[in-house]
This record gives structure tokens, C-alpha cells and sequence, in this order.
């Protein structure tokens, strides 16, 4: 009974121990077949300046003269020479045999020069095609023949969980291999509105930029971008650009060097639980426009401040981050049909796209009034004056009320002295603010615990801003 006990045992674990190793992932036929299409990228920037004849800072006694003169280049004189070279390293994969080679334009950006660097030693002076710095994407080209390329696959149907591998030259170590799964897909990031980011747990550090990560089946999902990261290297959360936005970008790049994208003309902000009770939309989703552009295609077709904006060409905006990224990947001229929610009601508004043009700054106003601050704050912590003559020149108002000081339980909000309030919405009604006694009134309207939302102009710009909580007294 004691053997047969013993076999039991001894099949069942070694059943148990081929089982958990058949459920592992071997990455080593993928790295070898795959490898050969992923390069290593050096770029070379002269930084070009005014003679300076600065001594060194640290003569030869002092321990730290070792370590700085690897950094600081010396001249006989003694100064800091007029120029000097400015090297960093980056990651690619060829995309076609041909030589045509995808990264981040990170990567390149500022380049005078830029070499290409194979897993057999060989290497490249590159050409610049073009390179998109609002999605991170470059694209490359070397003068060669018969180079091994990638396969690509479709993102839309990567799986989160399913495992990705990329590889790259991390830190100059060329073709590094490293693994891990898809954390979530279709993230957006601040001031990266227009890819839908693939988000790993993949070891990706410097050096990993613009190298491909790839699938079990080998095909590229993505090009590793960005590092979430408060020491500067690896933490378990990286960033990839899905490969159907780069390859159009590419294929825009190849054509004529630069990219083409769509415009509304419209400042948008996400649309919270709380805005959305007040805007009387049944849950928190679109992207609520805060203000219109002048001239522009969304002015042109209809679209108002205070619209949310529910779907663009039948695709439904469920974050505010989904609009920049279906309108940009719209040609310009194009005839789209938006959707948008207005005083309770849906509708639909046919607006032709325009084209973005280069990022330009928004100007900004002081908005501090001349006028002695009401000291009694109101139910919103607030102590607000109306517009003087020459502040509603300035911004073109007839109406509004400025803030000279926020407290109480607008303290605990974004609100800021000089924000001038425009609105107060409620249950889908949008009341325009023309006094400080009439807005006081309507904060009289409300129970106390309640959700107060209000339009603000702060600058050039406009903004919805909820304060949770509203104050009994007052």
C-alpha cells in the first residue's frame, strides 16, 4: 500500500510539475526570430554656443575631479570649448526591407546626426523621413537591401492579461529581451491626447524608446514610449502606442513628411458624476465643452459651450480623451456628424473638420478687480463683486461676477480669486450669471449637501467646476 501510495504521489507531481511548465511562456524562438528586425539608434546633437573660458571647476586634489572630468570637456586654456556633442540612444525595428525603420521621435528629435546600428555589427547613416512629436512617432530610413522585417498585428485584438515581450537596447545593451502582460489598453495620459496608450508591466528603461512589443505569435502590437516613474527607471508601468496609429502616421510621414489632423475648434473637460446630475445626463460620460473657438468648424456648425458631446461619427466619447483622438485621425474637409446633449435632449450637428495647425499658447489675463471685496462670504465660501466697466471691455462680458476670495468649502475646490463666474447649472437648466445678488439668490435655491456646478472664465478659457457639499446657512 506504502508503493502504491508513493507512485501515486510520485505521478501526480510530476504531472503537476510538466502541467505548471507547460503553462509558462518560452520566449526564445520569438527573440531569435524577431531580434534580427529590431535596431539599436544613436543620434549625435551639436550643441552649438558662445566661447565661454570658465575654468574647471575642480582642480586635481579634489575627489570630485575623477568623476566631472568625464563630463566636462577641457580645452589647454583651460575654458569650456564653443561646441560639443550631445549623444543619446534609442531603439527601432524595421518595418520594411528596404530600410524603412520605426521609432519615437523622442528619440531623434533635434538630431544632426542619426546611425543605425544591426544585430550583425552593421551600420547605418539614417535619413529623417519625418517624425510627429504629438503621438512620439519617427520614422527612418537607411540605404540598404533585403533587411529582415516585422510582422504586424492587430491591437484591437490584444487581450488584457495576454502576454507581450519587447525588445530593445536598454540602457545601450543591444537586443534585450524582456517580458510581461497588458495591464489595460486605451489608456490616455496627461497632454498625450491622441494615442490610445497600451499599458504594460514590461521592463522598459532608457534606451527601450522606439523598439517594438510584440505578441506570442510574434507581430507587433505596439512601440514601447513611456515609463511611469518617480526614480527615472523601471517600476512595473510602461506605455506603448498602439501600431495601427503609428503605421498611419508613418504612412502620412512617407508621403509628405508631415501629418495631417483634424480640429473642432473646442475646449472640452471630462464630464464628472457630479457635472453630469447637473447637466441632467443619466451617467458620467462625453466630453463637455467649455468653450467654442471663433471661426471655427464647431462655431460654424452650431456647437455651444455647455454641449457634452456624446458621439463623433456614430463612435461613442465614454472619456473626454476619446474626441482628440477621433477627431485628429479625421481628414481635414471631412463632413462629421457629432452628437451632443443640450438642455436635456440629444441632438445631431453635421460639421465639416477643419485641420490643426501647429501648437500655438493660449494667452492668459490678470483679472483682479479694482472694486473692495463684499466680506461676507456665500453659501459657496465665496466673496464675489460684479465686472467693472473696464474688466467687461477687457473681456468682452456684459455679465458675470469676479472672485475677490474663496473659502470655506470652496476652498476645497479648483476655484481661484479672479475666476469670473459665468453660469450656475442644475438638473440640465443652465442660468446665466448677470449680478452678485441675483447668483446669491440662486445659491438660496438649493438644500444643503447639495452639488453646486458652475461655468468659469479663468483667462482665456472656460471651465465647468462642481462643488460638492453646499452649506446651509446664507
Amino acid at each position: 500500500m506504502n508503493r502504491l501510495a508513493s507512485l501515486l504521489f510520485l505521478w501526480f507531481f510530476t504531472t503537476f510539475a510538466v502541467a505548471q511548465t507547460r503553462g509558462l511562456p518560452d520566449f526564445s524562438e520569438l527573440a531569435e526570430r524577431q531580434g534580427p528586425a529590431v535596431v539599436n539608434i544613436s543620434t549625435t546633437q551639436v550643441i552649438r554656443g558662445q566661447a565661454q573660458m570658465m575654468p574647471f571647476p575642480f582642480d586635481e586634489s579634489d575627489p570630485a575631479f575623477e568623476f566631472f572630468k568625464r563630463f566636462i570637456p577641457r580645452t589647454p586654456g583651460g575654458g569650456i570649448p564653443r561646441d560639443f556633442e550631445n549623444k543619446s540612444l534609442g531603439s527601432g525595428f524595421i518595418i520594411s526591407g528596404d530600410g524603412y525603420i520605426l521609432t519615437n521621435a523622442h528619440v531623434v528629435d533635434g538630431a544632426d546626426e542619426v546611425t543605425v546600428r544591426l544585430t550583425d555589427k552593421r551600420e547605418f547613416k539614417a535619413r529623417i523621413i519625418g517624425a510627429d512629436k504629438r503621438t512620439d512617432v519617427a520614422l527612418v530610413k537607411i540605404e540598404a537591401a533585403g533587411l529582415p522585417a516585422v510582422k504586424l498585428a492587430d491591437p484591437g485584438q490584444l487581450k488584457v492579461g495576454e502576454w507581450v515581450v519587447a525588445i530593445g537596447s536598454p540602457f545601450g545593451f543591444d537586443n534585450s529581451v524582456t517580458a510581461g502582460i497588458v495591464s489595460a489598453k486605451g489608456r490616455s495620459l496627461p497632454q498625450e491626447n491622441y494615442v490610445p496608450f497600451i499599458q504594460t508591466d514590461v521592463a522598459i528603461n532608457p534606451g527601450n524608446s522606439g523598439g517594438p512589443l510584440f505578441n506570442m505569435r510574434g507581430e507587433v502590437v505596439g512601440i514601447n514610449s513611456q515609463i511611469y516613474s518617480r526614480s527615472g527607471g523601471y517600476m512595473g508601468v510602461s506605455f506603448a502606442i498602439p501600431i495601427d496609429v503609428a503605421m498611419d502616421i508613418q504612412s502620412q510621414l512617407r508621403a509628405s513628411g508631415k501629418v495631417s489632423r483634424g480640429r473642432l475648434g473646442v475646449v472640452i473637460q471630462e464630464v464628472s458624476k457630479e457635472l453630469a446630475d447637473s447637466l441632467g445626463l443619466s451617467r458620467a460620460m462625453g466630453a463637455v465643452v467649455n468653450s467654442v473657438e471663433k471661426g471655427g468648424p464647431a462655431e460654424k456648425a452650431g456647437i455651444e459651450a455647455g454641449d457634452v458631446i456624446l458621439k463623433f461619427d456614430g463612435k461613442t466619447i465614454n472619456n473626454s480623451g476619446d474626441l482628440p483622438r477621433l477627431v485628429g485621425a479625421t481628414r481635414p474637409g471631412t463632413r462629421s456628424t457629432v452628437q451632443v446633449w443640450r438642455k436635456g435632449t440629444t441632438r445631431e450637428i453635421a460639421v465639416s473638420v477643419g485641420e490643426m495647425q501647429e501648437d500655438r499658447q493660449a494667452g492668459g489675463r490678470s483679472q483682479k478687480s479694482a472694486r473692495p471685496a463684499e466680506q461676507t462670504p456665500n453659501r459657496l465660501g465665496l466673496v464675489v463683486s460684479e465686472l467693472t466697466p473696464e474688466q467687461k471691455r477687457e473681456l468682452k462680458m456684459n455679465a458675470g461676477v469676479i472672485i475677490e476670495d474663496v473659502r470655506g468649502i470652496g476652498a476645497r475646490s479648483d476655484l481661484r480669486t479672479g475666476d469670473v463666474i459665468i453660469a450656475v447649472i442644475s438638473k440640465g437648466a443652465t442660468t446665466e450669471v448677470k449680478s452678485v445678488e441675483q447668483f446669491n439668490k440662486l445659491l438660496g435655491q438649493f438644500e444643503k449637501g447639495s452639488n453646486v456646478t458652475l461655468l468659469v472664465r479663468r483667462g482665456e478659457m472656460q471651465t465647468f467646476i462642481t462643488i460638492k457639499g453646499l452649506n446651509g446657512g446664507n
